[in-house]
């Protein structure tokens, strides 16, 4: 008999269970939500309606639609305890503030000990309104301000930007906001979708599944890759003339340190979501008339091609977008968890609906079997 393939690391290639929600194809650089093309959802697509999609495997019509964002608007207000922990938290980078926020707003859910489908439903709508105020309001008092409450007559993306920022967002800020929620909301089985299954699977409240989610989001090889690509176009210089930029890229290859943003481990050629965030980038920068963090991203992809062979990512042109937006470095991952939130859920609640514990096996490689008890005295 032929010796069993051994296991690739990090479960790569393995299907661990079946989903409605995401299809992905990597050599195709294809990725739709319930069907539904990427390109086409950020084309035409608000957060709210991909919101919808995610959680019941169709678009809404427009009283659905009405309905979602009504009861989106409910839920945004923070319980003013949830605010006085705030207040009591230490600075940080926000993803330990959003993993402690989101666990204490299970204490005040008012289904929080009810986990039918209904319940769990209302609960997922609640955390994906309340997730979006933590950070706005989180980022909003690291600055130095004060909290404001949401509005209401606004949609997702736009109260976003204005509990983070007090003033009103013109209309391409918000719209760059929405498509980048939406680009955003769910990828498949990645790593944090992954764990939040997991914590569903045990029976667990959702609101615990959801901190999994965050927890694992806050590891650098998942989440950050944003933050670190606006660190090194900082670190270049906004004023770097091009032989700099080329030499600090070049630099990198010559030291086989990796440059962020690049390359992915299902996409073997461009992320169909870098696609519109580096078209959101240079609106962005034309709109605020400076388009140096675009120009700079888009000189670094093309070295990066024609060296590497590798295409950006999701990661690579939302750092020139949000930091055009005045969008702190520091919020880049929190603000990923504002419309993974969607997905996250998305995918607790198809869990539930037809439960099984997940409990993988592992190819052991330890010692070999059995070992010979040697007595404390005479080891």
């Amino acid at each position: 008999m032929a010796a069993e393939a051994k296991p690739k690391g990090g479960l790569e290639d393995v299907v661990a269970t079946s989903s409605r929600i995401c299809f992905l194809d990597g050599d195709r650089g294809v990725l739709a939500y319930c069907g539904h093309d990427i390109h086409d959802l950020a084309r035409h697509a608000t957060f709210e309606e991909t919101c919808y999609l995610l959680w019941h495997g169709r678009l809404p019509n427009r009283a659905e639609l009405g309905d979602l964002q009504s009861q989106l608007a409910t839920a945004r207000p923070l319980p003013e305890a949830i605010i006085r922990l705030m207040n009591m938290l230490p600075p940080s980078d926000g993803m330990d503030a959003l993993r402690t926020l989101t666990s204490a707003l299970g204490h005040y859910d008012p289904d929080a000990h009810d986990n039918s489908p209904a319940a769990s439903y209302r609960k997922a709508v609640r955390l994906t309104g309340q997730v979006a105020s933590l950070v706005a309001t989180w980022g909003r008092m690291q600055q130095g301000g004060g909290p404001i409450a949401p509005d209401p007559a606004m949609g997702h993306a736009a109260n976003f930007l204005y509990m983070l920022f007090g003033t009103r967002p013109n209309a391409t800020s918000i719209r760059a906001m929405d498509v980048a929620l939406t680009l955003h909301a769910d990828h498949e089985l990645n790593a944090s979708t992954f764990a939040a299954r997991v914590a569903a699977a045990t029976l667990t409240d959702i609101h615990s599944a959801i901190v999994a989610g965050i927890g694992t989001l806050k590891g650098p090889l998942h989440g950050g890759a944003n933050a670190e690509v606006m660190k090194m176009l900082i670190e270049i210089g906004q004023d770097a003339p091009a032989d700099r930029i080329d030499a600090f890229v070049k630099g990198k290859f010559a030291r086989k340190e990796k440059i962020s943003g690049f390359g992915h481990r299902v996409y073997n050629t461009e992320d169909p979501r870098a696609t519109h965030l580096r078209q959101m980038s240079r609106e962005l920068g034309q709109k605020a008339g400076n388009t140096r963090w675009f120009e700079m991203s888009e000189r670094i992809e093309g070295l990066v091609k024609a060296e590497k062979k590798l295409h950006p990512n999701v990661d690579f042109y939302s750092a020139s977008t949000y930091y055009t937006m005045g969008i702190a470095i520091d919020l880049y991952t929190p603000i990923f968890a504002v419309s993974r939130i969607s997905g996250w859920t998305a995918h607790v609640l198809e869990q539930l609906a037809n439960n099984r514990l997940i409990r993988p096996r592992a190819d052991y490689t330890g010692p070999t079997y059995p070992q010979t008890w040697i007595p404390v005295e005479q080891r």
